[in-house]
Protein backbone atom coordinates (compact mmCIF):
# COMPACT_ATOMS: atom_id res chain seq x y z
CA UNK A 1 0.00 0.00 0.00
CA UNK A 2 2.56 2.55 -1.16
CA UNK A 3 1.72 6.26 -0.93
CA UNK A 4 -1.53 5.47 0.87
CA UNK A 5 -1.09 8.43 3.24
CA UNK A 6 -0.51 10.82 0.34
CA UNK A 7 -3.68 9.51 -1.28
CA UNK A 8 -5.62 10.08 1.97
CA UNK A 9 -4.26 13.62 2.25
CA UNK A 10 -4.44 14.87 -1.33
CA UNK A 11 -7.55 13.08 -2.64
CA UNK A 12 -9.78 15.87 -1.21
CA UNK A 13 -7.50 18.50 -2.77
CA UNK A 14 -7.90 16.87 -6.21
CA UNK A 15 -11.68 16.82 -5.66
CA UNK A 16 -11.57 20.51 -4.65
CA UNK A 17 -9.78 21.41 -7.90
CA UNK A 18 -12.33 19.38 -9.85
CA UNK A 19 -15.16 21.35 -8.23
CA UNK A 20 -13.42 24.65 -8.98
CA UNK A 21 -12.96 23.69 -12.65
CA UNK A 22 -16.54 22.54 -13.17
CA UNK A 23 -18.98 25.17 -14.50
CA UNK A 24 -21.65 26.62 -12.21
CA UNK A 25 -24.29 24.54 -14.00
CA UNK A 26 -22.98 21.47 -12.14
CA UNK A 27 -23.48 23.05 -8.71
CA UNK A 28 -25.91 20.32 -7.62
CA UNK A 29 -23.14 17.75 -8.23
CA UNK A 30 -20.59 19.43 -5.96
CA UNK A 31 -21.96 17.87 -2.78
CA UNK A 32 -21.87 14.40 -4.35
CA UNK A 33 -18.22 14.87 -5.35
CA UNK A 34 -17.39 15.89 -1.77
CA UNK A 35 -19.45 13.01 -0.34
CA UNK A 36 -17.85 10.45 -2.68
CA UNK A 37 -14.41 11.70 -1.68
CA UNK A 38 -15.15 11.28 2.03
CA UNK A 39 -16.53 7.77 1.44
CA UNK A 40 -13.39 6.71 -0.46
CA UNK A 41 -11.27 8.26 2.30
CA UNK A 42 -13.16 6.35 4.97
CA UNK A 43 -12.70 2.99 3.25
CA UNK A 44 -8.98 3.66 2.69
CA UNK A 45 -8.56 4.56 6.37
CA UNK A 46 -10.46 1.38 7.29
CA UNK A 47 -8.04 -0.68 5.19
CA UNK A 48 -5.14 1.04 6.98
CA UNK A 49 -6.74 0.10 10.32
CA UNK A 50 -7.15 -3.56 9.31
CA UNK A 51 -3.61 -3.75 7.92
CA UNK A 52 -2.01 -1.92 10.86
CA UNK A 53 0.68 -3.86 12.76
CA UNK A 54 0.19 -3.34 16.51
CA UNK A 55 3.31 -5.17 17.73
CA UNK A 56 6.10 -3.49 19.72
CA UNK A 57 8.39 -3.69 16.68
CA UNK A 58 6.16 -1.08 15.02
CA UNK A 59 5.46 1.12 18.05
CA UNK A 60 6.79 4.26 16.33
CA UNK A 61 6.71 7.34 18.62
CA UNK A 62 10.45 8.20 18.62
CA UNK A 63 11.88 5.66 16.17
CA UNK A 64 11.44 6.41 12.47
CA UNK A 65 12.05 2.79 11.44
CA UNK A 66 9.05 1.70 13.54
CA UNK A 67 6.53 4.00 11.88
CA UNK A 68 4.22 2.46 9.29
CA UNK A 69 3.33 3.62 5.76
CA UNK A 70 6.44 5.81 5.78
CA UNK A 71 6.82 8.17 2.83
CA UNK A 72 10.08 10.10 2.75
CA UNK A 73 11.12 12.33 -0.13
CA UNK A 74 13.76 15.08 -0.15
CA UNK A 75 11.64 18.18 -0.61
CA UNK A 76 13.75 21.31 -0.09
CA UNK A 77 17.56 21.38 -0.12
CA UNK A 78 19.24 24.78 0.01
CA UNK A 79 22.88 25.59 0.66
CA UNK A 80 23.08 28.24 3.41
CA UNK A 81 26.84 28.65 3.34
CA UNK A 82 28.56 28.43 6.71
CA UNK A 83 25.29 27.48 8.43
CA UNK A 84 25.01 24.29 6.37
CA UNK A 85 22.21 23.03 4.16
CA UNK A 86 18.51 23.62 4.64
CA UNK A 87 16.96 20.16 4.93
CA UNK A 88 13.19 19.78 4.67
CA UNK A 89 11.63 16.41 3.86
CA UNK A 90 8.20 15.38 2.73
CA UNK A 91 7.96 12.88 5.59
CA UNK A 92 4.75 11.04 6.41
CA UNK A 93 4.09 8.09 8.70
CA UNK A 94 1.70 6.80 11.34
CA UNK A 95 1.91 4.86 14.58
CA UNK A 96 -0.67 3.67 17.09
CA UNK A 97 -1.21 7.19 18.40
CA UNK A 98 -2.01 8.79 15.04
CA UNK A 99 -3.74 5.93 13.22
CA UNK A 100 -7.13 6.14 15.05
CA UNK A 101 -7.40 9.81 14.08
CA UNK A 102 -7.35 8.92 10.39
CA UNK A 103 -10.55 6.90 10.73
CA UNK A 104 -12.11 9.59 12.93
CA UNK A 105 -11.20 12.31 10.41
CA UNK A 106 -12.69 10.41 7.48
CA UNK A 107 -15.90 9.61 9.41
CA UNK A 108 -16.40 13.16 10.71
CA UNK A 109 -15.79 14.60 7.23
CA UNK A 110 -18.40 12.19 5.84
CA UNK A 111 -20.94 13.37 8.43
CA UNK A 112 -20.05 17.04 7.84
CA UNK A 113 -20.56 16.61 4.10
CA UNK A 114 -24.01 15.09 4.67
CA UNK A 115 -24.81 18.03 6.95
CA UNK A 116 -23.86 20.37 4.08
CA UNK A 117 -26.99 19.43 2.13
CA UNK A 118 -28.73 22.43 3.69
CA UNK A 119 -26.14 24.90 2.36
CA UNK A 120 -27.77 26.77 -0.52
CA UNK A 121 -25.44 29.67 -1.42
CA UNK A 122 -22.08 29.72 -3.22
CA UNK A 123 -21.80 25.93 -3.28
CA UNK A 124 -18.59 25.86 -5.34
CA UNK A 125 -16.62 27.88 -2.77
CA UNK A 126 -18.16 26.06 0.20
CA UNK A 127 -17.31 22.53 -0.92
CA UNK A 128 -13.88 23.54 -2.25
CA UNK A 129 -13.02 25.03 1.16
CA UNK A 130 -14.46 21.99 2.96
CA UNK A 131 -12.25 19.66 0.92
CA UNK A 132 -9.20 21.88 1.47
CA UNK A 133 -9.84 21.66 5.20
CA UNK A 134 -10.07 17.88 4.84
CA UNK A 135 -6.58 17.81 3.28
CA UNK A 136 -5.13 19.97 6.07
CA UNK A 137 -6.58 17.84 8.88
CA UNK A 138 -5.37 14.56 7.37
CA UNK A 139 -1.93 16.10 6.80
CA UNK A 140 -1.55 17.14 10.45
CA UNK A 141 -2.11 13.58 11.66
CA UNK A 142 0.40 12.11 9.16
CA UNK A 143 3.24 14.66 9.00
CA UNK A 144 6.53 13.82 10.76
CA UNK A 145 8.55 16.76 9.47
CA UNK A 146 7.88 19.81 11.66
CA UNK A 147 7.93 22.24 8.71
CA UNK A 148 5.38 20.09 6.84
CA UNK A 149 3.33 19.70 10.03
CA UNK A 150 3.24 23.48 10.47
CA UNK A 151 2.07 24.01 6.87
CA UNK A 152 -0.88 21.64 7.35
CA UNK A 153 -1.55 23.09 10.81
CA UNK A 154 -1.74 26.65 9.46
CA UNK A 155 -3.64 25.56 6.35
CA UNK A 156 -6.60 24.65 8.57
CA UNK A 157 -7.08 28.31 9.54
CA UNK A 158 -7.84 29.67 6.07
CA UNK A 159 -10.85 27.48 5.11
CA UNK A 160 -12.29 27.63 8.63
CA UNK A 161 -12.09 31.43 8.67
CA UNK A 162 -14.04 31.70 5.39
CA UNK A 163 -16.47 28.87 6.22
CA UNK A 164 -17.48 30.64 9.45
CA UNK A 165 -17.26 34.17 8.06
CA UNK A 166 -19.26 33.53 4.87
CA UNK A 167 -21.84 30.89 5.84
CA UNK A 168 -22.21 31.55 9.58
CA UNK A 169 -24.87 33.30 11.64
CA UNK A 170 -25.57 36.95 12.39
CA UNK A 171 -22.26 37.56 14.21
CA UNK A 172 -20.22 35.40 11.85
CA UNK A 173 -17.56 38.03 11.08
CA UNK A 174 -16.84 38.59 14.77
CA UNK A 175 -16.66 34.84 15.48
CA UNK A 176 -14.42 34.18 12.46
CA UNK A 177 -11.97 36.98 13.32
CA UNK A 178 -11.86 35.96 16.99
CA UNK A 179 -11.15 32.33 16.06
CA UNK A 180 -8.48 33.36 13.56
CA UNK A 181 -6.67 35.73 15.94
CA UNK A 182 -6.70 33.26 18.84
CA UNK A 183 -5.24 30.41 16.80
CA UNK A 184 -2.81 32.64 14.90
CA UNK A 185 -1.47 34.00 18.19
CA UNK A 186 -0.36 30.52 19.23
CA UNK A 187 0.92 29.62 15.79
CA UNK A 188 3.24 32.64 15.43
CA UNK A 189 5.16 31.81 18.59
CA UNK A 190 5.13 28.12 17.66
CA UNK A 191 7.07 29.03 14.51
CA UNK A 192 9.81 30.64 16.61
CA UNK A 193 10.21 27.43 18.60
CA UNK A 194 10.30 25.37 15.39
CA UNK A 195 13.11 27.56 14.04
CA UNK A 196 14.99 27.23 17.33
CA UNK A 197 14.62 23.46 17.23
CA UNK A 198 15.82 23.37 13.63
CA UNK A 199 19.08 25.13 14.51
CA UNK A 200 19.53 22.93 17.61
CA UNK A 201 19.13 19.49 16.01
CA UNK A 202 21.46 17.74 13.58
CA UNK A 203 20.59 14.83 11.32
CA UNK A 204 23.27 12.22 12.20
CA UNK A 205 23.06 10.78 8.68
CA UNK A 206 23.79 14.04 6.83
CA UNK A 207 25.24 16.37 9.47
CA UNK A 208 22.71 19.05 8.49
CA UNK A 209 20.12 20.79 10.61
CA UNK A 210 16.72 19.16 10.24
CA UNK A 211 12.98 19.63 10.87
CA UNK A 212 12.53 15.87 11.43
CA UNK A 213 10.27 15.62 14.51
CA UNK A 214 11.48 12.11 15.35
CA UNK A 215 15.12 13.21 15.44
CA UNK A 216 14.08 16.09 17.71
CA UNK A 217 12.94 13.52 20.29
CA UNK A 218 16.49 12.14 20.71
CA UNK A 219 18.70 14.25 23.04
CA UNK A 220 21.77 12.83 21.27
CA UNK A 221 20.90 14.76 18.09
CA UNK A 222 21.14 18.19 19.71
CA UNK A 223 24.26 20.29 19.08
CA UNK A 224 26.50 20.93 22.07
CA UNK A 225 25.64 24.33 23.51
CA UNK A 226 22.51 24.76 21.35
CA UNK A 227 19.60 26.64 22.88
CA UNK A 228 17.42 23.55 23.37
CA UNK A 229 20.16 21.09 24.34
CA UNK A 230 19.20 19.31 27.57
CA UNK A 231 22.90 19.15 28.49
CA UNK A 232 23.61 22.87 27.99
CA UNK A 233 20.53 23.84 30.06
CA UNK A 234 20.28 27.30 28.48
CA UNK A 235 18.05 29.97 30.02
CA UNK A 236 15.81 32.58 28.40
CA UNK A 237 14.19 35.31 30.50
CA UNK A 238 15.33 33.47 33.59
CA UNK A 239 13.49 30.27 32.55
CA UNK A 240 14.95 27.08 31.12
CA UNK A 241 14.85 27.37 27.31
CA UNK A 242 13.34 23.91 27.00
CA UNK A 243 10.64 24.69 29.56
CA UNK A 244 9.86 27.99 27.83
CA UNK A 245 9.61 26.26 24.44
CA UNK A 246 7.32 23.62 25.95
CA UNK A 247 5.05 26.32 27.40
CA UNK A 248 4.86 28.15 24.06
CA UNK A 249 3.99 24.98 22.15
CA UNK A 250 1.56 23.87 24.85
CA UNK A 251 -0.32 27.19 24.69
CA UNK A 252 -0.48 26.99 20.88
CA UNK A 253 -2.08 23.55 21.00
CA UNK A 254 -4.12 24.25 24.15
CA UNK A 255 -5.92 27.09 22.35
CA UNK A 256 -7.31 24.47 19.99
CA UNK A 257 -8.19 21.94 22.74
CA UNK A 258 -9.35 24.46 24.20
CA UNK A 259 -8.39 24.92 27.85
CA UNK A 260 -9.67 27.45 30.35
CA UNK A 261 -9.00 30.41 30.03
CA UNK A 262 -8.10 30.14 26.32
CA UNK A 263 -11.52 28.78 25.38
CA UNK A 264 -13.56 31.92 24.75
CA UNK A 265 -13.35 31.66 20.96
CA UNK A 266 -15.10 28.27 21.01
CA UNK A 267 -18.70 29.15 22.05
CA UNK A 268 -18.80 32.09 19.61
CA UNK A 269 -17.39 30.01 16.75
CA UNK A 270 -19.79 27.14 17.39
CA UNK A 271 -22.89 29.29 17.74
CA UNK A 272 -22.18 31.28 14.58
CA UNK A 273 -20.71 28.47 12.42
CA UNK A 274 -22.95 26.50 10.06
CA UNK A 275 -23.66 22.93 11.17
CA UNK A 276 -20.96 21.22 9.02
CA UNK A 277 -18.29 23.55 10.40
CA UNK A 278 -19.45 23.04 14.00
CA UNK A 279 -19.15 19.30 13.42
CA UNK A 280 -15.56 19.67 12.15
CA UNK A 281 -14.59 22.13 14.90
CA UNK A 282 -15.72 19.82 17.70
CA UNK A 283 -15.00 16.51 15.99
CA UNK A 284 -11.53 17.25 14.59
CA UNK A 285 -10.04 20.68 15.35
CA UNK A 286 -10.13 20.13 19.10
CA UNK A 287 -8.46 16.75 18.59
CA UNK A 288 -5.62 18.37 16.63
CA UNK A 289 -4.83 20.29 19.83
CA UNK A 290 -4.76 17.16 21.98
CA UNK A 291 -2.77 15.24 19.40
CA UNK A 292 -0.23 18.07 19.14
CA UNK A 293 0.34 18.06 22.91
CA UNK A 294 1.14 14.34 22.79
CA UNK A 295 3.10 14.21 19.52
CA UNK A 296 5.00 17.49 19.85
CA UNK A 297 5.03 18.93 23.39
CA UNK A 298 5.47 15.74 25.40
CA UNK A 299 7.55 13.82 22.87
CA UNK A 300 10.09 16.57 22.07
CA UNK A 301 10.27 18.12 25.56
CA UNK A 302 9.54 15.22 27.96
CA UNK A 303 11.67 16.77 30.72
CA UNK A 304 9.68 20.02 30.63
CA UNK A 305 6.42 18.06 30.34
CA UNK A 306 7.13 16.09 33.50
CA UNK A 307 8.16 19.31 35.26
CA UNK A 308 4.79 20.84 34.27
CA UNK A 309 2.59 17.77 34.82
CA UNK A 310 0.97 19.05 38.04
CA UNK A 311 -0.06 22.30 36.37
CA UNK A 312 -1.35 20.50 33.27
CA UNK A 313 -3.41 18.19 35.46
CA UNK A 314 -4.81 21.21 37.31
CA UNK A 315 -5.73 22.92 34.03
CA UNK A 316 -7.50 19.71 33.01
CA UNK A 317 -9.56 19.59 36.22
CA UNK A 318 -10.43 23.31 36.03
CA UNK A 319 -11.54 22.87 32.38
CA UNK A 320 -13.67 19.84 33.30
CA UNK A 321 -15.54 21.60 36.12
CA UNK A 322 -15.67 25.11 34.62
CA UNK A 323 -16.92 23.81 31.25
CA UNK A 324 -19.59 21.69 32.94
CA UNK A 325 -20.83 24.56 35.15
CA UNK A 326 -21.08 26.83 32.12
CA UNK A 327 -22.95 24.17 30.16
CA UNK A 328 -25.40 23.90 33.06
CA UNK A 329 -26.16 27.63 32.80
CA UNK A 330 -26.82 27.77 29.04
CA UNK A 331 -30.21 28.40 27.45
CA UNK A 332 -29.00 27.84 23.85
CA UNK A 333 -28.66 24.12 23.06
CA UNK A 334 -25.71 24.63 20.72
CA UNK A 335 -23.84 26.71 23.29
CA UNK A 336 -24.50 24.04 25.93
CA UNK A 337 -22.83 21.42 23.74
CA UNK A 338 -19.94 23.81 23.00
CA UNK A 339 -19.20 24.24 26.71
CA UNK A 340 -19.59 20.49 27.27
CA UNK A 341 -16.75 20.06 24.77
CA UNK A 342 -14.50 22.21 26.96
CA UNK A 343 -15.37 19.97 29.90
CA UNK A 344 -14.87 16.66 28.10
CA UNK A 345 -11.57 17.68 26.52
CA UNK A 346 -10.30 18.45 30.03
CA UNK A 347 -10.16 14.68 30.59
CA UNK A 348 -7.59 14.45 27.77
CA UNK A 349 -5.24 16.81 29.62
CA UNK A 350 -5.81 14.99 32.91
CA UNK A 351 -5.02 11.62 31.35
CA UNK A 352 -1.89 12.80 29.54
CA UNK A 353 -0.63 14.66 32.62
CA UNK A 354 -0.81 11.44 34.65
CA UNK A 355 1.93 9.94 32.41
CA UNK A 356 0.49 6.47 33.05
CA UNK A 357 -0.47 3.89 30.44
CA UNK A 358 -4.09 3.93 31.61
CA UNK A 359 -4.29 7.71 31.64
CA UNK A 360 -2.75 8.29 28.21
CA UNK A 361 -4.80 5.45 26.67
CA UNK A 362 -7.94 6.92 28.22
CA UNK A 363 -7.04 10.41 26.96
CA UNK A 364 -6.62 9.22 23.37
CA UNK A 365 -9.83 7.16 23.55
CA UNK A 366 -11.59 10.24 24.94
CA UNK A 367 -10.55 12.22 21.87
CA UNK A 368 -11.87 9.52 19.52
CA UNK A 369 -15.07 9.10 21.56
CA UNK A 370 -15.73 12.82 21.88
CA UNK A 371 -14.95 13.31 18.19
CA UNK A 372 -17.81 11.03 17.24
CA UNK A 373 -20.25 12.10 19.95
CA UNK A 374 -19.75 15.85 19.48
CA UNK A 375 -20.22 15.44 15.73
CA UNK A 376 -23.46 13.58 16.46
CA UNK A 377 -24.69 16.22 18.91
CA UNK A 378 -23.97 19.17 16.60
CA UNK A 379 -25.59 17.33 13.69
CA UNK A 380 -28.74 16.82 15.81
CA UNK A 381 -28.82 20.48 16.88
CA UNK A 382 -28.39 21.47 13.23
CA UNK A 383 -31.36 19.30 12.27
CA UNK A 384 -33.55 21.13 14.78
CA UNK A 385 -32.30 24.56 13.69
CA UNK A 386 -32.80 23.79 9.98
CA UNK A 387 -36.45 22.97 10.65
CA UNK A 388 -37.54 25.88 12.88
CA UNK A 389 -34.49 28.22 13.06
CA UNK A 390 -34.46 28.16 16.84
CA UNK A 391 -32.17 26.55 19.45
CA UNK A 392 -33.50 27.99 22.72
CA UNK A 393 -34.15 25.14 25.14
CA UNK A 394 -37.14 26.91 26.72
CA UNK A 395 -38.92 27.11 23.36
CA UNK A 396 -39.28 23.33 23.07
CA UNK A 397 -41.16 20.78 25.14
CA UNK A 398 -42.54 17.32 24.47
CA UNK A 399 -40.43 16.67 21.37
CA UNK A 400 -40.42 12.93 22.10
CA UNK A 401 -44.01 12.62 20.87
CA UNK A 402 -43.39 14.94 17.90
CA UNK A 403 -40.07 13.48 16.70
CA UNK A 404 -39.63 10.00 18.26
CA UNK A 405 -36.70 8.88 16.09
CA UNK A 406 -34.90 12.19 16.62
CA UNK A 407 -35.43 11.75 20.37
CA UNK A 408 -33.95 8.24 20.21
CA UNK A 409 -30.76 9.52 18.59
CA UNK A 410 -30.42 12.46 20.97
CA UNK A 411 -30.91 10.17 23.97
CA UNK A 412 -28.13 7.92 22.67
CA UNK A 413 -25.85 10.93 22.23
CA UNK A 414 -26.73 12.41 25.65
CA UNK A 415 -26.38 9.16 27.61
CA UNK A 416 -23.17 8.25 25.79
CA UNK A 417 -21.70 11.73 26.46
CA UNK A 418 -22.51 11.69 30.17
CA UNK A 419 -20.53 8.47 30.58
CA UNK A 420 -23.19 5.76 30.80
CA UNK A 421 -21.57 2.27 30.96
CA UNK A 422 -21.72 0.55 27.59
CA UNK A 423 -20.73 3.68 25.67
CA UNK A 424 -17.31 4.95 24.61
CA UNK A 425 -17.14 7.98 26.93
CA UNK A 426 -17.51 5.73 29.99
CA UNK A 427 -14.47 3.67 29.01
CA UNK A 428 -12.43 6.75 28.12
CA UNK A 429 -13.22 8.67 31.29
CA UNK A 430 -12.85 5.60 33.49
CA UNK A 431 -9.34 4.87 32.19
CA UNK A 432 -8.43 8.56 32.45
CA UNK A 433 -9.52 8.70 36.08
CA UNK A 434 -7.75 5.40 36.86
CA UNK A 435 -4.55 6.86 35.41
CA UNK A 436 -4.94 10.10 37.36
CA UNK A 437 -5.73 8.20 40.59
CA UNK A 438 -2.77 5.80 40.32
CA UNK A 439 -0.34 8.50 39.15
CA UNK A 440 0.57 9.35 42.75
CA UNK A 441 1.78 5.78 43.34
CA UNK A 442 3.28 5.13 39.89
CA UNK A 443 5.27 8.34 39.40
CA UNK A 444 4.07 10.91 41.91
CA UNK A 445 3.03 13.44 39.24
CA UNK A 446 -0.63 14.02 40.17
CA UNK A 447 -2.36 14.05 43.57
CA UNK A 448 -5.48 11.91 43.93
CA UNK A 449 -7.78 14.88 44.49
CA UNK A 450 -7.44 15.66 40.78
CA UNK A 451 -9.13 12.36 39.94
CA UNK A 452 -11.91 13.28 42.39
CA UNK A 453 -12.25 16.65 40.65
CA UNK A 454 -12.65 14.85 37.31
CA UNK A 455 -15.39 12.68 38.84
CA UNK A 456 -17.31 15.80 39.86
CA UNK A 457 -17.25 16.85 36.20
CA UNK A 458 -18.97 13.58 35.24
CA UNK A 459 -21.74 14.27 37.79
CA UNK A 460 -22.22 17.77 36.40
CA UNK A 461 -22.39 16.45 32.82
CA UNK A 462 -25.17 14.09 33.89
CA UNK A 463 -26.98 17.07 35.42
CA UNK A 464 -26.97 19.30 32.35
CA UNK A 465 -27.69 16.54 29.83
CA UNK A 466 -30.55 14.99 31.84
CA UNK A 467 -32.04 18.40 32.69
CA UNK A 468 -31.98 19.37 29.02
CA UNK A 469 -33.57 16.04 28.07
CA UNK A 470 -36.34 16.52 30.62
CA UNK A 471 -37.09 20.11 29.57
CA UNK A 472 -37.09 19.63 25.80
CA UNK A 473 -38.35 16.11 25.16
CA UNK A 474 -40.70 14.96 27.92
CA UNK A 475 -44.24 16.09 28.80
CA UNK A 476 -46.97 17.40 26.55
CA UNK A 477 -45.83 19.16 23.35
CA UNK A 478 -45.51 22.89 23.93
CA UNK A 479 -43.63 24.71 21.22
CA UNK A 480 -43.01 28.43 20.81
CA UNK A 481 -44.06 28.27 17.16
CA UNK A 482 -47.29 26.37 17.88
CA UNK A 483 -48.96 24.52 14.99
CA UNK A 484 -46.55 25.97 12.45
CA UNK A 485 -43.61 24.32 14.19
CA UNK A 486 -45.49 21.03 14.48
CA UNK A 487 -45.81 20.86 10.70
CA UNK A 488 -42.13 21.77 10.17
CA UNK A 489 -40.66 19.43 12.79
CA UNK A 490 -40.36 16.39 10.54
CA UNK A 491 -38.66 13.33 11.95
CA UNK A 492 -35.26 11.98 10.86
CA UNK A 493 -34.81 11.58 7.10
CA UNK A 494 -32.84 8.83 5.34
CA UNK A 495 -29.90 11.17 4.69
CA UNK A 496 -29.79 12.13 8.36
CA UNK A 497 -29.92 8.48 9.45
CA UNK A 498 -26.98 7.79 7.14
CA UNK A 499 -24.95 10.28 9.18
CA UNK A 500 -26.24 9.43 12.66
CA UNK A 501 -26.20 5.62 12.60
CA UNK A 502 -22.39 5.24 12.07
CA UNK A 503 -21.72 7.69 14.93
CA UNK A 504 -24.10 5.83 17.26
CA UNK A 505 -22.50 2.51 16.29
CA UNK A 506 -19.02 3.95 16.97
CA UNK A 507 -20.04 5.08 20.47
CA UNK A 508 -21.55 1.68 21.26
CA UNK A 509 -18.74 -0.37 19.68
CA UNK A 510 -15.97 1.45 21.57
CA UNK A 511 -18.00 1.23 24.78
CA UNK A 512 -18.38 -2.55 24.54
CA UNK A 513 -15.12 -3.35 22.71
CA UNK A 514 -12.59 -0.62 23.64
CA UNK A 515 -9.88 -3.06 22.54
CA UNK A 516 -10.75 -2.04 18.96
CA UNK A 517 -8.67 1.07 19.73
CA UNK A 518 -6.59 -0.04 22.73
CA UNK A 519 -5.06 -3.03 20.92
CA UNK A 520 -3.94 -0.87 18.01
CA UNK A 521 -2.34 1.85 20.13
CA UNK A 522 -1.05 -0.04 23.18
CA UNK A 523 2.49 -0.60 21.88
CA UNK A 524 2.79 3.07 20.92
CA UNK A 525 1.42 4.25 24.27
CA UNK A 526 3.96 2.06 26.12
CA UNK A 527 6.75 3.49 23.96
CA UNK A 528 5.44 7.01 24.66
CA UNK A 529 5.42 6.39 28.43
CA UNK A 530 8.94 5.00 28.21
CA UNK A 531 10.07 8.09 26.28
CA UNK A 532 8.73 10.64 28.76
CA UNK A 533 9.73 8.56 31.79
CA UNK A 534 13.29 8.24 30.50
Amino acid sequence: MNNVLSILIFLPLVAAFAIIMLPAGFKEKFKFIALGTSVVQFFISLLVYLDFNNTAAFAGVNKESQFQYIEKVSWIRLDLGSIGKLEIDYLLGIDGISMPFLILSALVMFVATLASWEIKTNLKAFFALLLLLNTAVMGVFCALDFFLFYIFYELMLLPLYFLIGMWGGVRREYAAIKFFLYTLFGSVFMLLVIIGLYFSVLNPATGNHTFNMILMMDPGNYMDGSIFSSVANQNLLGISARLLAFIVLFIAFAIKVPIVPLHTWLPDAHVEAPTPVSIILAGLLLKVGGYGIIRVCYSIFPDAAIQSSWWIGLIGVVSIIYGALNALAQTDLKKLIAYSSVSHMGFVLLGVASATTEGVSGGILQMISHGGLSAMLFFLVGMLYDRVHDREIANFRGLASVMPQFTTFIMIAFFASLGLPGFSAFMAEAFTLIGAFTSQEVNGFLPRWMAIGGSIGILLSAAYFLWTLQRMFFGQPRLKGGEEWLTRLKDVTTREKLALVPLAVLALALGIFPSLIFNKMNASVLAFIQLISG
